[in-house]
């Protein structure tokens, strides 16, 4: 059974999907970064202050034994306020976008490259010359020729 699940994880497509995880994972985390710590507070000073992830709208009341300050969205959730927190929600979308731009930019990248390859395979391909006809086939053509004009 080791054996088997060794043949399995050594496989390329395994070993290619783990890489691409852990890539992802830290590619993520730039990301989140960006998204956070540079686009999100441009964002928000445009937009009036300078954590945009902390705008919020409280749906019900704040619980009595709350000390913590009413605008602290963070604290307002763990105390088990309803709210709509539409800036993180803003601030993950703008992260989804960025994702989805650079994987198009990707797959673009990548599209153009085989199909420029492909072309450039195709126009060699062309160039060649084909191969001479060994003298046996012109030999046995020019039988089968002889032949046929004899009936």
């Amino acid at each position: 059974m080791f054996k088997d699940f060794r043949a399995f994880i050594m496989r390329g497509n395994v070993l290619d999907l783990a890489v691409a995880v852990i890539i992802g994972g830290a590619f993520g985390k730039i990301v989140t970064s960006l998204t956070d710590d540079i686009l999100m507070p441009v964002i928000g000073k445009i937009f009036g202050g300078l954590d945009f992830s902390s705008y919020f709208l409280r749906l019900g009341p704040v619980p009595a034994g709350y000390a913590g300050s009413p605008d602290d969205y963070v604290a307002l959730k763990k105390a088990g306020v309803p709210l709509l927190g539409y800036g993180e929600f803003l601030t993950q979308l703008v992260d989804f976008l960025i994702v989805a731009f650079i994987i198009f930019l990707i797959v673009r990248g990548v599209t153009r490259a085989t199909t420029l390859l492909e072309r450039q395979l195709r126009h060699e391909a062309a160039a060649i010359p084909p191969a001479p006809e060994p003298v046996e086939i012109a030999l046995l053509r020019e039988i089968r020729d002889e032949l046929r004009g004899r009936n």
